[in-house]
């Protein structure tokens, strides 16, 4: 009897701790982490402010447990979707084209949430910036581990240049990202994907071009 109270409590705080990290996911996402505080998500969300101060123990915490939270949603909208895609160009592609729709389609409200706390944190050190960074990395190794793929497949040349393709392809994204969320304006994902595709294109193979324009 005692272990199914004790499950039910635990179980309880998971639900609570995944509310509490809903909202403060969209509330970092458009005002930052430091708009974050213990007492404003207990307030918001009609939680005692001891039970939240139980489950994350300082402001520090909370915006580290967010942007763990977020790396989660990030991976579950754009890389675990295309688990299952061969590597190669094409699947190239398509992590950009998710990375994209996970922007345009407002997974978070204030668009990608690591491009808004990069901003906020990048020249401020300690353990958040650190987390920040670190997903930041993360992201860029997985895409250019999944160019590297392509071109030992024989979809991209010989000679492309993992890292500077990665960089240029994050670049469009997150460019695409800036100008809809400041100027409200859309049609920066098109071009931002007609940028990526032409160079991508100008990288690949008779064999890529031909996976890169399959529909």
């Amino acid at each position: 009897m005692s272990g199914t109270k004790t499950d039910g409590r635990v179980e309880r705080g998971n639900q609570t701790r995944r509310l509490v990290l809903g909202r403060t996911m969209d509330i970092a996402s458009v005002e930052g982490l430091e708009g974050l505080s213990l007492g404003r998500i207990a307030t918001e969300l009609k939680l005692s402010k001891s039970g939240v101060f139980a489950l994350f123990g300082s402001k520090e915490e909370l915006q580290l447990a967010t942007v763990r939270a977020a790396v989660a949603v990030f991976a579950e909208c754009v890389v675990k979707p295309l688990a299952d895609v061969p590597p190669g160009a094409r699947r190239v592609r398509e992590l950009c084209r998710a990375w994209l729709a996970y922007s345009s389609e407002r997974v978070f409200t204030g668009g990608c949430f690591f491009y808004a706390a990069s901003a906020e944190f990048d020249a401020r050190p300690g353990p958040v910036h650190d987390a920040i960074a670190r997903a930041r990395l993360d992201w860029s190794a997985y895409m250019e581990g999944a160019i590297a793929e392509a071109r030992a497949a024989g979809e991209f040349a010989a000679g492309t240049d993992a890292e500077q393709l990665a960089f240029e392809i994050i670049a469009l994204m997150e460019a695409a990202n800036a100008r809809s969320v400041l100027l409200s304006e859309t049609s920066a994902y098109d071009r931002a994907e007609r940028g990526i595709t032409a160079r991508l294109r100008s990288e690949a193979t008779a064999r890529g071009r031909a996976a890169l324009d399959a529909p």
